[in-house]
């Protein structure tokens, strides 16, 4: 079952997103690897930007979550994590799914360089890299982050993204 998260479900989020972005370790550029990959207090900054969380949950355990956040003129998809012992059962793509099923506007994902398991998932949705100069201009329109992580990241677009004229 897919529901939105609460409140209470914050420590679960923290655990997953932790527990899933092992996958990382050893693969991104050392220097943006850190432990916990993602703090409490920068999970509480997520949400208070605006990032709502989903989480699948499976017996009364939320065993993944991806988060949404509107950006003005697009969605961007945040944040998308399965427990290490149940990836690779389609829980992720349940999550896109649902997460993209109503949006009217661009939804852009970003994700690391290196994750290629990550850019092979979001291109099997139908979702597509942009350019590098492309990339680097949405990447500090839309997102956050240190240069060092637009340097080393990808962005992915769907088929709106493209059908606009704007972009």
């Amino acid at each position: 079952m897919i529901r939105e998260c609460t409140d209470e479900d914050f420590e679960e989020i923290f655990n997953i997103i932790n527990d899933a972005a092992m996958a990382y370790k050893g693969v991104i550029p050392p220097d943006r690897w850190h432990e916990p990959y993602m703090t409490k207090a920068e999970l509480q900054t997520q949400i208070e930007d605006g990032v709502r969380f989903s989480c699948y949950v499976d017996n009364n355990e939320i065993i993944g979550v991806m988060g949404i956040q509107d950006k003005a003129d697009v969605v961007l998809i945040r944040h998308a994590y399965v427990r290490t012992k149940r990836r690779n059962k389609g829980i992720g793509s349940i999550l896109l799914q649902e997460l993209i099923r109503d949006a009217e506007k661009p939804i852009l994902i970003g994700t690391w360089k290196a994750a290629i398991w990550a850019i092979s998932f979001y291109e099997n949705h139908g979702f597509r890299l942009v350019p590098e100069e492309e990339k680097n201009r949405l990447l500090k329109k839309y997102w956050s982050i240190p240069d060092r992580q637009v340097e080393t990241s990808v962005v992915l677009v769907d088929r709106r993204y493209y059908e606009l004229e704007h972009f």
